[in-house]
């Protein structure tokens, strides 16, 4: 079974940034590959999407500019950029694949914390 890990979470200071990669286990051939992130007390929601060639982006407005969204198809990697980082993008962050026969593969969860 495909797994995804997810790696580069931790704790860093307002302004500080970080990148999260998210390795899958074996190849996927994905439609998209997604990050989301989950903060304590709210609903996960969608924080950037990468499709499957590569070729379109989409991020949520709360991170536009500051989070960048890649992929090494060499390495089965997805990679986070976080930028410019502040308290409100405290949360548990999942890497999603949705393969391209409709399966969709998630990660544990890497947890960031953004505190002085």
């Amino acid at each position: 079974q495909v797994q995804l890990v997810e790696s580069g979470g931790g704790l860093v200071q307002p302004g500080g940034s970080l990148r999260l990669s998210c390795t899958a286990s074996s190849i996927i051939f994905s439609i998209y590959d997604a990050w989301h992130r989950q903060a304590p007390g709210k609903q996960r929601e969608l924080v950037a999407l990468i499709s499957g060639s590569s070729s379109d982006t989409t991020y949520a407005e709360s991170v536009k500019g500051r989070f960048t969204i890649s992929r090494d198809s060499a390495k089965n990697t997805v990679y986070l950029q976080m930028n410019s980082l502040n308290p409100d993008d405290t949360a548990v962050y999942y890497c999603h694949t949705r393969s391209v026969v409709g399966v969709d593969y998630w990660g544990q969860g890497t947890q960031v914390t953004v505190s002085s």
